[in-house]
């Protein structure tokens, strides 16, 4: 089937030329149609089989840096008000380029200004000059960790020194998960369906495709960071002391890219045809680290036909701050990831420190429920949790590049190196048909490794994967 024809040249009824079909699945699969109203109207009546489904968008679940939303008064009268001039090194003084830098002065109205700092890690942070600052932040995009300090007076002149991020931390990803022997994973094949994998060291890539609508189909290179950061949880293969290792590093990583270059959001149905190319691909276990749109047919029958093809998926629950489990992770035919993270596992100056909320564990208070988690409600439970917060991963990068990031974005890929690495301990049921039983089987075996954290099934549904 040919991109681009007029959707009435398909269905031989009498619909505006303008109707066209910009993408398709396959002669007999879903196809996405632009067309006017008027066009849409005389479809429905033409062909009152047709399902119609709005196109709708899911954002990636990992927590960003907050953004201003009311910028602070940069002039008095005709004056200008000061600038804040500030320089973000590493702790030998070398500037740091690319850092965000952000600056509160009243944190719950989102007041303040914020800005990249130039090659020679320096930032003048507009109207910020001799003013107290009830948060001050710094993100860097990669080998350190941020940097938060709170109700300060910064001088113009200070300078921020980031902490590197050392080869070997423990995070809480490993705290619970040490890295993956050689072996763990083999036989599993994992699909990521996100932002695209790699460049990385780290990672091996054996296939994939990208099926944002109007992008070259072979292009699944990474082009966020997100995607090769979720990758590396499950299954990246770096060796000690410097490499970066995942959970099941044996396992088959599958890149599917469903993110445009600066999308904010990727399409339902760009989500869709990366499910049914990943089932297509033998794969096993499904990660969907996105969400947060509303209910849609077209991804539900996509997990459907996963879940009746023999694979399962995993997808985050959301960054909503305790709202409920997001679409899609909300369908009952996926299982729902929520995350948590552990005290001691970050510098207490990060961005992760407010993340720290009650319910703690028990009997272990020093684990916690990720403040940014969604939780179950009525419409929809929380299957498991996992760690999310501060967790170091690959991004894209030739020298070995690394990052923390959190979300349930982070927690999601976590369970399904466990359960990638579970499976590959039971290689009768990898070996049955590919059908629902499979699935269902896989589900069963998996959850039967779950144990409670003590946070109460609210927030931590079954609890979190244990090997023993």
């Amino acid at each position: 089937m040919s991109v681009g024809i007029s959707l009435n040249s398909l269905i031989h009824d009498d619909i505006p030329e303008s109707a066209t079909v910009l993408n398709s699945t396959g002669e007999t699969g879903i196809k996405l149609v632009q067309m006017p109203e008027n066009a849409l109207t005389e479809l429905r009546a033409a062909q009152p089989g047709i399902r119609i489904v709005p196109e709708r968008f899911y954002t990636l679940q990992r927590c960003l840096p907050p953004t201003p939303q009311r910028r602070v008064q940069t002039m008095a009268g005709n004056i200008a008000v000061a600038g804040l001039h500030l320089r973000v090194t590493d702790p030998a003084g070398n500037p740091i380029e690319g850092a965000r830098v952000v600056g509160f002065t009243n944190f719950d109205q989102r007041a303040g200004t914020d800005g990249v700092t130039n090659a020679n890690g320096e930032i003048n942070l507009i109207g910020l000059g001799n003013r107290t600052l009830e948060r001050l932040y710094v993100f860097p995009t990669k080998n350190f960790w941020s940097l938060l300090r709170r109700n300060i007076l910064p001088a113009t002149g200070d300078t921020l020194i980031l902490t590197p991020i050392k080869p070997g931390h423990i995070d809480v990803r490993r705290h619970f998960y040490p890295d993956g022997a050689a072996g763990s994973g083999q036989g599993v094949k994992v699909g990521v369906i996100d932002s695209g994998i790699g460049p990385h060291p780290d990672l091996a890539v054996s296939g994939g495709t990208c099926t944002v609508t109007g992008d070259n189909t072979g292009d699944f290179a990474d082009v966020d960071q997100h995607g090769t950061h979720v990758a590396g949880i499950i299954a990246a293969r770096g060796q000690a002391p410097n490499g970066l290792r995942g959970i099941a590093p044996a396992a088959s990583l599958f890149a599917y890219r469903v993110f445009g270059r600066g999308a904010e959001g990727a399409s339902n149905f760009d989500i869709a045809s990366a499910i049914e190319k990943a089932v297509a691909d033998g794969c096993d276990l499904i990660n969907m680290s996105l969400g947060g749109g509303e209910r849609d047919e077209a991804l539900e029958d996509a997990i459907t036909f996963a879940f009746q093809s023999g694979t399962v998926c995993l997808i985050a629950t959301g960054n909503d701050g305790r709202q409920q489990v997001s679409f899609p992770a909300s369908f009952s035919l996926a299982l729902a990831i929520g995350a948590m993270g552990r005290r001691g596992t970050f510098p207490a100056n990060t961005s992760d420190t407010p993340n720290a909320l009650a319910p703690f564990g028990s009997p272990d208070k020093k684990n916690f429920v990720a403040a940014f988690s969604n939780i179950a409600s009525a419409e929809a439970s929380v299957d498991l949790i996992a760690p999310g917060v501060a967790v170091i991963s690959t991004v894209p990068g030739l020298a070995g590049d690394r990052a923390p990031m959190s979300g349930t974005s982070m927690a999601c890929p976590t369970a399904t190196g466990v359960a990638a690495r579970l499976l590959s301990t039971r290689p009768d049921l990898l070996a049955l048909p590919r059908d629902q039983h499979r699935a269902e089987e896989i589900i069963k075996f998996v959850t039967s490794k779950a144990k409670s954290l003590g946070f109460g099934t609210v927030f931590e549904g079954l609890g979190q994967f244990v090997e023993s």
